[in-house]
């Protein structure tokens, strides 16, 4: 017998009633999902695995090229609707800390990129609406409660930025464009704000780091709640600091320089990273 091929309809209607199956396990899921199943054990890796995870993601970024890039054209059209925002609203001292706030959201933002790698590492057919199908996933309540959680480091981070300003270089707006850049490079309150804001914004790095760097993929893997999969991710990064260290420095990086200009590399540089962040999570977790 002929398989039956589902219209959109149709699987929209098979995820939305998967996902509302899920909403009745969420006390479960978030608090102690893990319970029947042991905690995962994290292995040492160093650099080596770094770059085998990044190798694996470019390899799943070739196979789902066009697949991906219509997924992550969404980045760029939403960095330039916040820098448009940023410049209509008066708030151009948050343009930066906007730009390296991706770096933040990044974990939640290829959460559908884990799923393909995942479904791929399976030998399953992948195709762009499987990034879509973290929704049924049993775990989604907790997906979704440590995404709002990143989304509000971000505000929060958004609001030291603005305070930090206003310290330094504050309370007026900047004139123009180039009026701000030659007060921040030119000027000792300038620098002030460069150096105190990187320091906080490093701080906020690393707390982001430490919670989601494998947390999501974790989720998405196994039957475990919301704080085994945070305190694993944890574990992860107290056990490996070094390599830690050093990818969540090029992570910053990459986005850093894939949101100039025009955040247009963000199309290439988000897939790739959030594939391989599904294998670094394999090269970490037995």
């Amino acid at each position: 017998m002929a398989e039956h091929i589902r219209n959109p309809v149709e699987w929209v209607v098979d995820q939305a009633s998967a996902a509302g199956h899920t909403v009745g396990e969420t006390g479960r899921l978030v608090a102690d999902g893990g319970a029947s199943v042991a905690i995962p054990v994290v292995r040492r890796i160093s650099t080596a695995e770094l770059w085998t995870a990044v190798r694996a993601g470019i390899d799943d970024f070739a196979a789902f090229r066009t697949d991906v890039v219509l997924i992550a054209l969404i980045y760029p059209v939403i960095g330039l609707l916040l820098a448009n925002w940023t410049f209509g609203n008066g708030f151009l001292p948050l343009l930066f800390p906007l730009a390296s706030g991706f770096a933040l959201i990044g974990p939640v933002a290829a959460i559908g990129l884990y799923e393909m790698s995942r479904r791929r590492e399976q030998g399953r057919a992948v195709s762009w609406m499987d990034a879509f199908g973290v929704v049924a996933s049993p775990r989604f309540p907790a997906i979704l409660l440590l995404g709002l959680l990143l989304m509000a480091i971000m505000v929060a981070w958004l609001g030291a930025a603005q305070e930090i300003y206003l310290l330094t270089l504050g309370p007026e707006q900047p004139a123009s464009v180039s009026a701000f850049v030659s007060d921040v490079f030119t000027t000792q309150a300038g620098w002030a704000m460069i150096v105190v804001g990187f320091a906080v914004g490093f701080l906020f790095a690393v707390l982001v780091l430490a919670i989601s760097v494998i947390s999501f993929p974790l989720l998405l893997d196994r039957d475990v709640g919301l704080p085994t999969a945070v305190l694993t991710s944890v574990r992860a990064v107290l056990i490996n600091p070094w390599p830690m260290a050093v990818w969540g420095f090029g992570v910053a990086v990459s986005l850093a320089l894939a949101s100039l200009p025009f955040f247009i590399g963000l199309v290439i540089v988000l897939p790739v990273l959030g594939h391989a962040t599904w294998h670094l999570y394999r090269e970490l977790v037995l």
